[in-house]
């Protein structure tokens, strides 16, 4: 069965520059040997780019002139984002940053901090984007009304994390998670989102834990397949929103190729074959997806699955869809629980910044893309914080 959408692949490699940060540490070893380095360079490499967060080569310390120099020359560059502009929500909590890569395209990327004990670091989370737009086409889903512009390449997906790895330092804490939820479908991006998860994880670079790093899809059915095969032990999260076939097709006009059967028996799989217990995502819209009876039929669907149902009160956009009231949200997660399926409302976060789930598309990011900075100046640190609209 083919998959609902297969993105094409982005403008070619020629075009953007050659970063550091794309490169395995294989792969870094394989570079400064054939410049006529030693090997322990390539540590010398990684320990800059994922320890000293460094955005040049100039700022890695440690490697002689001549290295520096031999990079320059084959076109490698550190960084390959500029901070374009920025948000924060009233509490501090949440920050977005809007980024400018190297080709002018723009994407978002936000943090998410959940305080912990008093005296401990909070939960930091990094939610990134595998794509500059989406094809996916969710009705209630900015990102998904913007259309696809193209993938993001694995180094462009790091960055983001990068960029709040420093942001953090500079306080004394840390990226403690990374969720693959923002602009885009990763499991249409596959080897790219597959290679940014090898660099997060990877003991060399930047040494995150598997068990910390979830992707979601919308329902990619051969992706989630492939994706248990590779033994990352990440966790995967799938986009249902709807307990039956044509009311989920009115949500994601793609997902017609797959039915949510196959979504339940691709579930089962992966579940089986990582033992990673599988989230299902449902955005909670009033009036369409969001009644007792809809709960029920939902909770006969994923009974005795093992699974966890993640409800998202729908964000604010500028389409039609409502999001219900808190005593219509409570009765749709007693009903479902009343059916046996473990479930949790999910805890908002930077709504008012349009950072939360589905709202990652600003007029900023509209007005930068038609007035892209000028050859050798840097784009604005910060832009003001428009009216919300969504992105996954």
């Amino acid at each position: 069965m083919t998959e609902p959408f297969d993105a094409p692949e982005g403008p070619p490699a020629a075009e953007h520059a050659k970063s550091l940060l794309r490169l395995l540490p294989e792969e870094t070893e394989e570079l400064v040997t054939r410049l006529g380095q030693p090997r322990y360079r390539a540590d010398q490499l990684l320990r800059g780019l994922y320890g000293g967060f460094a955005t040049s080569i100039d700022d890695i310390n440690g490697l002689p002139a001549s290295l520096r120099a031999r990079l320059a020359a084959e076109g490698y560059v550190a960084g390959i984002a500029q901070e374009a502009g920025h948000s924060q929500s009233e509490d501090g909590l949440t920050t977005k940053l809007l980024l400018r890569l190297d080709d002018g395209t723009l994407i978002e990327t936000v943090l998410m901090q959940y305080p912990g004990a008093p005296g401990s670091h909070p939960r930091s989370t990094v939610c990134v984007s595998t794509q500059a737009g989406c094809a996916m086409g969710c009705v209630f889903c900015a990102t998904g009304q913007m259309g696809f512009e193209r993938n993001l390449r694995a180094e462009e997906i790091v960055s983001q994390v990068l960029h709040f790895a420093r942001l953090l330092r500079a306080r004394g804490e840390h990226v403690t998670n990374v969720v693959f939820m923002g602009m885009g479908e990763p499991l249409a991006n596959y080897a790219e989102t597959i290679r940014a998860v090898r660099l997060l994880t990877g003991a060399r670079t930047f040494g995150l834990a598997r068990r910390s790093i979830t992707i979601s899809t919308v329902g990619l059915v051969h992706g989630i397949d492939r994706l248990a095969g590779e033994g990352l032990q990440v966790g995967l999260a799938i986009s249902l929103h709807a307990p039956n076939d044509a009311l989920r097709q009115e949500l994601i006009p793609t997902a017609t190729p797959h039915s949510v059967g196959d979504l339940v028996a691709a579930a089962r799989r992966f579940y089986h074959q990582t033992g990673r217990r599988v989230t299902f995502e449902y955005a909670l819209i009033e009036g369409v997806n969001d009644t007792p009876e809809l709960a029920a039929e939902l909770g006969r669907v994923l009974h005795n699955l093992g699974v966890h149902v993640n409800l998202i009160p729908v964000n604010p956009t500028a389409g039609p869809f409502v999001r219900p009231s808190r005593q219509r949200v409570l009765a749709f997660e007693r009903a479902l629980r009343a059916a046996g399926v473990n479930c949790t409302v999910r805890v908002e976060k930077g709504t008012e910044i349009a950072a939360a789930c589905g709202q990652l598309r600003t007029a900023a990011a509209n007005a930068f893309r038609k007035a892209p900075s000028a050859p050798g100046r840097e784009s604005p640190s910060t832009a003001p914080s428009p009216a919300p609209s969504p992105g996954r």
